[in-house]
């Protein structure tokens, strides 16, 4: 008999909230609706900040990276400088007569 007790008690939660539900929403439309739309352009609000954020630290890092190429690039040629003047140097201590 305990099932029987359960399932009507089950029952009567069930068909009491489908009835309640919508009579509670209608009540509280007029004050959720302006709590939603205020939750909602803060939502897009913060979407749009991050957005924007996100946008400047991408540049950043664009030019965080040519900076290092540039530096890369003139490491490089002092480099291939270097060498070109070894080499010079080198060829003309071996046409020196001695």
């Amino acid at each position: 008999m305990a099932r029987n007790d359960d399932l009507l008690k089950g029952l009567g939660i069930g068909l009491s909230a489908a009835v309640l539900v919508p009579v509670v929403l209608s009540a509280l439309a007029p004050v959720l609706r302006p709590l939603a739309r205020s939750a909602l352009r803060a939502g897009v609000m913060a979407y749009e900040k991050g957005r924007e954020a996100f946008e400047e630290f991408g540049e950043t890092v664009e030019d965080v990276v040519a900076e290092v190429r540039e530096e890369l690039l003139e490491a490089h040629a002092a480099e291939e400088l270097m060498d070109e003047v070894d080499d010079k140097a080198a060829a003309q201590q071996d046409t020196k007569p001695e």
